[in-house]
């Protein structure tokens, strides 16, 4: 990056009346950042510009030197470039007209409760639903606005006289706090054993859970939004019995460590990770691990990295404080169905995935998955937005001509309303492949209407004829239905959350596994011109065959064969680790043409190569083989790329194969033949880019799609093409794969005028 960048902050929380302005004024001039803090109608916008470390240093000190009396409930933030601010001042407040009633997110128990939570004489000692004004559930709980007990899942506990008197004294940090409850009138914890006998309740249930934990047993544990399946991290044959029974393979586990001093014994960690990890939102923190520790090695076969986080409620905080070491906490369901939200489904499990469960009487209004986030490039990208983000709206700097439902897309689904110059995006619903998929995503449409009372005038899906969201649109909204092409919305959707204007264009890097196109094919490494509303396709990879569609998805020695095929060379050759009557089989397929579709699809490539170099003939889990190439190519420094080809509008990677096999062949190491195939791809982004902006005129460059959340091409890409003075986009609110795509969709159909 750039050394000056601009750092634009969005706050909500207790931060107006309170001095957080001269705060900020003060703590910015002492850094010598200039720009500007003002009051709006949710909270409080800060844009600072100056050095990228001092900006660091300005998001870090915001949150740890905040004014005591001021809280904060969300602090979402996005790197802009620099607009060359003079001075620092404290500006008027915005005043867009009425103020509108937000939802917001779960929030992570705050300082204040934690000490109560853990002081002997405080009569909330050890009780797993305190909370206050400044912590605890909030969309998980609420059934309708306005935010009031009534309409909350709080309804069915009465205060008791000491809850009531702190809710109505202004003074107490409860004041008003609609979750309030104590263990006198507030919702318990029961355990229920393998039996599914309620055996024990409060303390006794807590113990018993430990107990349970200690002899490698695995629970179900009930959270904010759903159930977590947990055991103990650094028990292997636990962890082999937790995936046997979820039926995940290899899929890395998220594991939650007691507190932050031991999560830098098991992974090194960045100031902005940190940052991210200590953050009201909590989320799940993708962090390189450190060797030789005692985690299961189960937990995150083959990787370098850990999906690491904190407690992040009281009965967290209690669990992992008695327990004393990391635990796995992975979302109760069978792979690919929703999180467990009721109790009697978790019961149900006892015996299936789980041999007990921790429970509890205050019910979940609706399921909120973990959210999970990588930082990469200096920015804080989300990998998943869910807990602790949804329902927060992503403020466009425009407003949208029409209500708007979006449905987004297949996999990894979320969905959004909007309304004026503001997108409300779901929590993750997650890939729509089964019934209970199904139900859940209706589910969230109708409550994400209701909620923000949306009659949306325009509902959008993606162009893709198969996905059940675009069946749905279909058969539930017809004349209100328009669609949109899946790459264009992934370029709208990075467009609109870095706040370029209105009919400006961007250099849209596409990069995926699979996206319907305009002649029908499977897109996926793809070169834009795009505006808001419209887009050209400037170039492409050249395609190449997908033998058996999805199922090559599965099977990247399918895309194997393929790729060398087209490059001239013998796969048998090459594949070594794969029966050659498979081989022969796809050859066939290719050859006649038999189930075999045509792709440009830069994920699948990616996938290809991953199989030539043995590192991944089949997967157990989605992109697995792209991911395990980028594991295997951090273990190398090289800095050459392969050669390759840029024909007419096409970018022929057939050089590339050539080379790799070469390589192959003359002993070169797997890990630098990966770093030159990454290294390769960001050549090609620069190469392509440099062309287009001579050709069109145009300086910013957008990046999205599922293969943007790889580390090593993102910020190589990004340093490459910021050394040529390129503006790079980057997703920093919403998700680059297909979790943002309802944010472009949204962003489309607001502004639609006519179809391509």
């Amino acid at each position: 990056m750039e050394k000056i960048a601009n750092l634009k902050i969005r706050i909500t929380g207790v931060v107006q009346g309170v001095g957080f302005r001269p705060f900020v004024y003060r703590l910015a001039t002492e850094l010598g950042l200039k720009g500007y803090v003002l009051n709006s109608e949710s909270g409080v916008v800060i844009e600072v510009e100056g050095e990228k470390e001092k900006l660091e240093e300005f998001l870090l000190r915001l949150q740890e030197e905040k004014p005591p009396i001021s809280k904060i409930y969300s602090l979402e933030y996005k790197f802009l470039p620099k607009k060359h601010y003079l001075s620092f001042e404290i500006r008027k407040s915005e005043k867009s007209g009425k103020i509108q009633v937000s939802v917001l997110p779960d929030l992570a128990t705050c300082e204040d409760c934690l000490r109560e939570l853990f002081n002997l004489n405080d009569r909330r000692y050890r009780y797993p639903f305190i909370n206050c004004t400044n912590c605890g559930p909030r969309f998980t709980i609420i059934e309708r606005l306005p935010y009031d007990r009534p309409n909350t899942t709080m309804k069915e506990f009465k205060m008791c006289n000491l809850c009531q008197r702190e809710y109505e004294d202004p003074s107490n940090r409860r004041f008003h706090a609609q979750p309030n409850a104590c263990p006198i009138c507030g919702p318990y914890v029961t355990f229920v054993n393998e039996k599914k006998e309620k055996i024990a309740e409060k303390e006794d249930a807590i113990r018993l859970t430990i107990e349970y934990l200690e002899k490698g047993k695995i629970i179900a544990l009930k959270g904010l939004g759903g159930f977590h399946l947990i055991c103990d991290a650094t028990n292997e044959k636990a962890v082999k019995e937790l995936r046997k029974r979820k039926q995940r393979e290899e899929k890395p586990f998220a594991v939650m460590f007691p507190d932050f001093e031991t999560i830098k014994k098991y992974a090194y960690v960045s100031s902005l990770e940190e940052r991210a990890l200590k953050s009201v939102e909590s989320p799940i923190v993708i962090l390189e691990k450190k060797e030789n520790t005692d985690l299961a090695y189960s937990i995150s076969p083959e990787n370098k990295t850990i999906g690491a986080f904190l407690p992040y409620t009281p009965l967290h905080h209690i669990i992992l404080k008695d327990f004393g070491k990391p635990i796995v906490a992975t979302s109760a369901n069978l792979t690919d169905e929703p999180i467990i939200k009721e109790n009697e489904e978790a019961i149900s499990i006892i015996g299936k995935i789980a041999d007990a469960a921790l429970i509890h009487n205050r019910r979940i209004a609706r399921r909120c998955d973990d959210s999970v986030v990588r930082i990469m490039a200096g920015r804080q990208i989300p990998i998943r937005r869910s807990r602790g983000f949804a329902p927060l709206p992503v403020v466009l700097p425009f407003e949208l001509k029409k209500p708007v439902l979006a449905l987004g897309v297949h996999m990894k689904n979320t969905i959004a309303v909007a309304k004026g110059n503001k997108v409300y995006i779901s929590q993750h619903i997650g890939d729509i492949d089964n019934p209970k998929a199904e139900r859940f995503f209706e589910e969230v449409i109708k409550d994400m209407l209701s909620l923000f009372e949306v009659e949306p005038q325009v509902v959008v899906c993606d162009r893709h004829p198969f996905y059940y969201s675009t069946k749905f649109g279909e058969r539930r909204f017809k004349e209100k239905l328009i669609k949109v092409y899946h790459h264009h919305a992934h370029i709208i959707s990075v467009m609109a959350e870095n706040e370029v204007p209105l009919k400006e264009k961007v250099i849209g890097l596409a990069f995926d596994g699979t996206g319907y196109g305009k002649d029908k094919t499977i897109w996926g490494g793809e070169f834009l011109i795009a505006e808001y509303t419209r887009f050209e396709r400037a170039f492409h990879l050249k395609t190449f065959k997908l033998p058996g569609g999805d199922k090559a998805v599965k099977e990247p020695y399918r895309v194997a064969v393929s790729l060398l095929l087209e490059a001239g060379i013998d796969p048998e050759t090459i594949l070594k680790k794969v029966e050659k009557r498979k081989i022969r089989f796809i050859r066939q397929m290719i050859e006649k043409e038999i189930n075999t579709t045509t792709t440009s699809s830069m994920g699948r490539l990616f996938d290809g190569v991953s199989a030539i170099l043995g590192i991944r003939d089949v997967v157990s889990y989605h992109a697995q083989a792209a991911i395990l190439l980028e594991q295997i190519a951090l273990n190398s420094q090289e800095k050459e790329y392969y050669q390759f080809d840029i024909l007419n509008k096409e970018i022929d990677w057939r050089p590339v194969i050539t080379q790799i096999v070469k390589d192959l062949k003359k002993g070169v190491s797997i890990s630098c033949i990966a770093k030159k195939f990454h290294n390769t791809i960001a050549e090609m982004g620069l190469q392509v880019s440099l062309s287009l902006r001579e050709n069109f005129g145009v300086n910013i460059v957008a990046f999205s799609g599922g293969v943007f959340q790889n580390k090593i091409l993102t910020e190589s890409l990004t340093n490459r093409l910021e050394k040529e003075n390129f503006r790079v986009l980057l997703h920093q609110l919403v998700p680059p794969n297909d979790g943002g795509i309802s944010l472009g969709q949204a962003v489309y159909g607001g502004l639609f005028e006519k179809n391509y």
